[in-house]
Formats: structure tokens, sequence, C-alpha cells
């Protein structure tokens, strides 16, 4: 039986190569697609279900509530009390607490030095929480001991090579710190699909010890940098016990205010750990987190691509029906009943994609490598490792067979025998319709890709040339060191020296990061002191760091070094920090008496509103004060002529400020940049994808058009021997496709409108999509049909009419 499929399907293909070479290349492609897509989709519902007890990890998180109620910051991170009491509170529903603390560090054996962003600090229940696979050593035993460290085994490798790594010291070093390790155990690399990726796990003790011992550390609610987890016991409801934690919260905080329990200004929220990497995109997190929106967004893609694909098989079958209609009337003759017609074109169906799922197989191993470094994901379509795999490309196979064939096979099976065998058979309107139906929904897909495209773009070009309110421009960063921060005048008078450093400052944050510092405060409001009930982000600065950003100033002064008093009591905010606090204006806040952080002082000046943070966020308050003891980067203005000399004397400069340390200038403006990678690759992958799906739709419109040409050849034959011109054959030709291809395009309009509208809802400064838009979406779309029409529609005007007469 199958036998006799094949056999119908290359006979087929011998007589009439354009069309099964236009559904095997269309089916293929969109198959392919599909592959990679649901591959890059699986990994990424992955995320963190490799741990044995997955389903009862919970991570807890934090967030602050304005006076409104509004929330105004929510951080993936906890203070370290909060962890021990919550299982010493909820004994009966909590099995385990975790904590891990993560700090960059240098790390430093023999001659080998290397600055690790991957260094946690942990609680030696970690392993009882996490499923981590140990080599060598006890983690138990390893991070009870206040210098113990373990490490994974690509770092093993690194430090040691093919020695034990057990036993061996590590000297870390991180904001003039000097730390001492011993290895004490050696754990598996931390799989892919994961949230966090530790290279090193050591002792959760010299934190205790940095932050004055074991009381001070329990008492601390406001050093929110401890990521937290718990492992409930089986069964129990996470929900029913995160509407328990605000209770621990005033239990354990007290009032935040007179009246005020605390639980309304901050709250904790428990997050399974499966949901983290596609549904936290919180204000702080351990590593970036994708998206469910690009999950979705990237398999409708997919399924628009392969539907097109299955569209182009309905098409081009459908439309050559009369080609086949003696087969099927001769067929029947012969005691064929329509069920077995049906099967035998179903088999044809399934034969057509089972072909192309191979040739769509061998697209995938082939571009694959390249797909997975572009998503920088660990893909692989392994079929002994996964045998599972098999079954859903067979599962695929027989989805694309049902779609693509069902209608044709009931179309094909449902002729009359008498009316094809004498010759008067034609395919009804309906069929014709239902035609036009499936160009019209190619189209429009099409279409939709199209938008897709252009307002992505668009938004990126609006994200990465929007005036952000400072200058940006040839700023570049470096962190400082303890030397820089405590000889910090010395060293600025000695960088300035140079003629391509035009301005140098420090600070504790820089733009383009993340505003996670704030303290409360009370400011003067209508001659009475009142607390602050608005969340204002603070950023320690040196004196000259609003000039060295070239910061508009709108009322008051800038910070004076000749005025000792700025260095403990001035402050400058920002408009939106003037507009929540309550003033009137910008110039009735300058001189407003103003506590913040345990100082007292006075606003002395107003700055204008700046994009401190990506455009993804919303300009929040902000008050700069001078720096005291939190300066982690040194700002500095250079010459863009000469960029490279100041680089190359920077660096030497940064190998005796900060030895050991690697030299990593970031540039303030590609800092900016890098937030919008993600935008970036879903730019990347829309244009491809939709530069694939017009592809095959073209493929099918050729198709067509070429079948359509075909069957007219006599009619334009005699058109032209009666008078015709070139241009009204073309117009006969054309009229009905172009026709069908408009609709396409006005159905498309209200359906992107509103799915792009969606997508922008994310920034909190974005693009209006404009008429523009879909104008030049209908325009390359309708270029793009215009030419495939066209050029088989030219074809057959120029060709010679007498021969055309006599092809039938």
């Amino acid at each position: 039986m199958f036998k006799n499929y094949f056999k119908i399907v290359f006979r087929n293909a011998k007589k009439n190569p354009l069309y099964v070479f236009i559904n095997l290349l269309g089916l293929s492609i969109g198959m392919a697609v599909s592959i990679l897509i649901f591959l890059y989709v699986q990994h990424e519902l992955s995320y963190d279900t490799y741990h044995t007890q997955a389903d009862r990890i919970y991570r807890v998180s934090r967030s602050w509530n304005n006076g409104d109620g509004e929330t105004s910051l929510h951080l993936g991170h906890l203070a370290p009390p909060f962890g021990p009491l919550i299982k010493s509170d909820f004994e009966d529903q909590v099995d385990e607490v975790v904590r891990l603390f993560n700090s960059g560090l240098l790390i430093k054996s023999g001659e080998n030095s290397f600055v690790e962003d991957e260094f946690f600090f942990a609680d030696p229940e970690l392993f009882d929480v996490f499923s981590w696979k140990m080599i060598e050593g006890d983690p138990v035993a390893a991070l009870n001991q206040a210098d113990g460290v373990l490490v994974s085994e690509s770092i093993a490798r690194k430090y040691f090579g093919s020695e034990s790594a057990i036993g061996k010291e590590l000297l870390g070093e991180v904001q003039g710190l000097q730390l001492t390790f011993q290895v004490r155990g050696v754990f598996e690399d931390i799989p892919d699909n994961t949230h966090m990726h530790p290279d090193f796990i050591a002792s959760m003790a010299p934190v205790i010890q940095f932050y004055g011992g074991l009381e001070p550390f329990m008492s601390n609610f406001g050093s929110n940098n401890f990521s937290t987890y718990l492992l409930l016991k089986e069964g129990y409801d996470y929900q029913a016990l995160e509407a328990q934690l605000p209770a621990l919260i005033d239990r354990n905080m007290g009032e935040a205010q007179a009246g005020v329990p605390q639980s309304q200004t901050t709250a904790l929220h428990l997050w399974p750990i499966t949901d983290i990497h596609l549904h936290s995109n919180l204000d702080s997190e351990i590593e970036a987190n994708s998206n469910i929106e690009y999950v979705y967004t990237y398999l409708a893609v997919a399924l628009f691509i392969l539907l097109i694909a299955c569209i182009n098989f309905m098409n081009l079958s459908t439309a050559r029906s009369s080609l086949r209609s003696m087969e099927v009337g001769i067929r029947k003759v012969m005691g064929a009943d329509r069920r077995r017609l049906i099967k035998q074109f179903m088999g044809e169906s399934f034969v057509m994609a089972f072909i192309s799922m191979i040739l769509a197989v061998l697209i995938v191993f082939l571009f694959l490598p390249t797909f997975a470094a572009f998503t920088q994901k660990q893909l692989h379509l392994d079929f002994i490792s996964n045998p599972e795999y098999l079954l859903s490309l067979l599962g695929l196979v027989v989805c694309v067979g049902l779609l693509a064939g069902s209608y044709p096979a009931l179309f094909l099976s449902g002729f009359t025998p008498s009316r094809v065998l004498k010759g008067t058979f034609k395919a009804g309107k309906g069929h014709e319709n239902f035609r036009s139906v499936l160009v019209v929904g190619q189209f429009a897909i099409s279409v939709m890709l199209i938008v897709a495209v252009i307002v992505v773009v668009r938004q990126l070009d609006f994200m990465q040339s929007k005036a952000l309110g400072f200058d940006k421009e040839d700023v570049v960063v470096l962190p400082a060191s303890t030397e820089i921060t405590e000889n910090y005048q010395l060293i600025k008078d000695r960088l300035m020296n140079h003629p391509g450093i035009s301005a140098v400052t420090i600070s504790s944050r820089v733009p383009s990061a993340r505003l996670l510092d704030s303290q409360g405060g009370s400011a003067e409001v209508n001659g009475e002191m009142s607390q602050l009930t608005v969340r204002i982000a603070d950023i320690h600065v040196g004196h000259d760091f609003i000039q060295t950003y070239g910061i508009p100033m709108v009322a008051g002064r800038d910070f004076d070094y000749h005025l000792a008093s700025d260095s403990t009591g001035a402050f400058v905010l920002n408009e939106s920090a003037v507009r929540a606090i309550g003033w009137t204006s910008p110039e009735a806040a300058v001189g407003q008496k103003f506590n913040y952080g345990g100082r007292s002082g006075f606003v002395t000046g107003v700055m204008k509103d700046f994009h401190f943070e990506s455009l993804h966020q919303p300009i929040v308050p902000m008050v700069f004060m001078i720096t005291q003891d939190r300066s982690y980067a040194v700002s500095m203005k250079i010459d863009k002529a000469q960029k490279a000399e100041t680089l190359a004397y920077l660096q030497g400069e940064w190998a005796d400020l900060n030895p050991g340390y690697p030299f990593e200038p970031i540039f303030v403006d590609e800092g900016f940049n890098r937030q919008y990678e993600a935008e970036q690759r879903v730019k990347t992958i829309f244009t491809f994808f939709s530069a694939l799906a017009i592809l095959i739709s073209v493929l099918g419109l050729l198709g067509l058009t070429t079948f359509a040409t075909e069957q007219r050849t006599r009619e334009i034959g005699i058109r032209k021997v009666m008078g015709a011109e070139t241009g009204n054959i073309l117009v006969l030709l054309a009229k009905d496709f172009m026709k069908l291809v408009m609709l396409g395009f006005l159905i498309a309009i209200p359906v992107s409108w509103f799915g792009m509208n969606t997508w922008l809802d994310d920034f909190a400064y974005k693009i209006g999509i404009s008429w523009t838009v879909f104008l030049w979406a209908g325009t390359i779309a309708g270029a793009i049909a215009a030419i495939t029409v066209m050029s088989q529609s030219l074809k057959a005007a120029w060709a010679d009419p007498v021969k055309s007469i006599k092809s039938e």
C-alpha cells in the first residue's frame, strides 16, 4: 500500500517537477523552522525541572509599596533574617531554607588570577534543597567550615589542571577585603537550563563576619542581597504559606511609622523555582531571565510558517484537480469508493510530509549550531539520548499530513465519475472561494510578520537613538578599588593630566545600571517635616558627577567642592522626586530641609529628569549625595579623537591601581545597548523567519500563477490574435491574485496592530504604531506578490500566440 503511494508521488514528481518541488521545499522549510523553535521552547520550559524536588522548591522575593499602595521596587533578593525566620515560624510547613549571596571576587591561585562573577556564599543546607551532584567531597562539611569552598568541575580544571583540587588554597579579594579559601569539594558543572550557574560555592561565614557577626547579620532587614529558597513539605500549598507572611513581617519588623504596619510598605512573595526563568523579571535577578511572551511569540511564528506551507500544499493540490479528475473518474468506475480514494490521497499527503520531514531534519542539523549560538542555548537534536524526539517528529508528520492533505483528499474524492468521463467536470465555486480564503490567510500572516519586524526595528532604533537627558557619549567606566576611593582626589588629578581625559568622577552606580538602592527619610513640605511615603533611589557621587555626565540643572546649583557642608548635607534631586514629595516646583524645593539615610541637610539643586535606567523602566524619583564610603565605579569623559591612546594609558594606570584585575572598560552608551539584547534577538529572529514565511508564500503564489497561466494558454493566444495588448493580458491574469493579496493586507492591519501594541506595553517609553508601518508592510508584501505574478504573466503574454493556440 505505502509502496503504491510512493510510486504515485514519484510519478507526479516526474510529470510535474515544479509543483512537487514547491510543496517539498515549503513543507521542509516549515517543518525545519518548527523543529528549531520547538527545541528552543522545550529548552526554555525545562529550566530547573531537573531538581528532584523541583515541585517543592520556592524562591522568596521582596517588594516595596509607596504610600498609595503602588509597587515601587520588587527584588528577587531578601535581607538575611527572613529565611531563618520563615523556617522557625513555619516548621510544620517548611522542611528547609537556604540562602545564597552572590559577589564577584578576584580569585588567585599561584600565578593565575581571574575575576569570577559566579562566586556564591551559601548556607550548608544548599545541597539538601538543590539536586547538584558532587564529584568529590562532602558539601555539608565543606560549607560548615569558615574557609570551605566548593568548585565546579570546569573551575577545578581551570585552576589546577589535571591535579586534584581537594585541599588546594585559593585567595580571594573584594573591595580590599582579603579572603583565604580551601577547596573541600568539587561538583558537576551546573546544567545550562537553570536560573543560576555557580562556579564557586563558599561558606556563609565570611559574609556573616563582614556584617559584624551573627547578631547584626540576623537583625539587618535593609541589606536585600540574599537569594532565599524554601523547601516546602510534601503536598503543602505555597499560596497558603504566602498568605501568612505579612503577619511574620509585622511580628519581626514592627511599624514602618506611627500606626502603619510594616506589611503595608513591604511584602514577601513565593515563586515556584520552575517559574523563575520565564515568569520572573524583577528589579534584581541572579541572572537575566527570559520571558514567557517570547516563547508564545516564537511558537506562533512556527505555527504561522507551518500553516503557510500547508496552505501551499492545499492550494496547489486543489488547483491542479482537473489534471487528476480523469484518474479519479476511472478509479470510481473500476469500483473504488470515496473512502478508499480519501485513503489514497491522504497516503500521498503523508508520503510528501515524510519526505519533507527527512529534508527538514537535514536542514536542522545544518543550521542548529548557528541557531543555538545565536540564542545562547545548548540545543541538540539527539535521537539516542532523547528517543521521544522521534515520536515528536512522527507526530509532526501526522499533523502536517492531516492538515495539508485532508481538504485536497475530500475535494478530489468527491468528483462525479460521469461528469469527469464526459469532460464536463468543473470545480465548484465553493472550492474556488475556499482556495481564495487560503491565499488571503497566507498573505495576511505574511503582512503581520512584516509589521512585527518593522515595529521591533523602529522600537529598537527609538531606544538606541532617544535622547536620554544627559551626555552618554564617550564616557568610559572602570571599577573602583579601595586604593582609588581612599586616594580619589590624588588619582583624579593624576588622570586629568592626560590630554585625552576631560573629566573624572566616582559614584555608587552609573547610568545604564538598575537603581536598586534606597533609604528612608523626611522632607520639609509647607513648613513641616513629614516622612517620605515614596521610594527615592539614591546615588552616591563625586562632586563633579553631574558635570561629567552633562546633566542639566533646572533649579539651584550643582555640588560645590569648596563648600565642606556639601559633602555631608547637600542633596540634589531630580524633577520626579520633587513631584513625588509634593513640592510645587523645582524652585520651591531648593533650600528645603531634607533628611535621608541618616544624613540631615538641604536640597541645594534640582536636575532635569533623565533616563538613568533603560527605557523599559520609567524615570523614578532620585536623590544624589556626595559619596563617603559607597564608590564602586570611576567614570571618565574621554576625547573620541584620542580614544585608542587614552584607553592604552588607562590600561597601564589600572594595572597599578587595581593589580590582578583585568582591564575591562565599559562605555555607558554600550551599557544601554546591552540592555536591549533580548529585543535585538527578537528582531533578528523575526526578520529571518518573516523572510522564510514570505518565501514560502511566494513559492505558493508562483505555483498558482504558473498553473493559472498554463490553464489559460489558449485563451491568451486567442486574445492576442484578436488584438489584445500585453498590458491587458497582464491585468487579466494578475487582478484576481492581487485582489486576494490586498484583502489579506486589510485583514492583517487590526490583528497586527493589536499584537504589536501588546508587545510595546513592556516598554515604559515606546513608539506609536503609525499608518506608515502598515503602508510599508503592504507595499513590501504587495511588491513581492506583484513581481511573482507579473513574472509568470509576462511569460504568458509574450508567448507566440500561434504556439499558444496549438498547445491545447
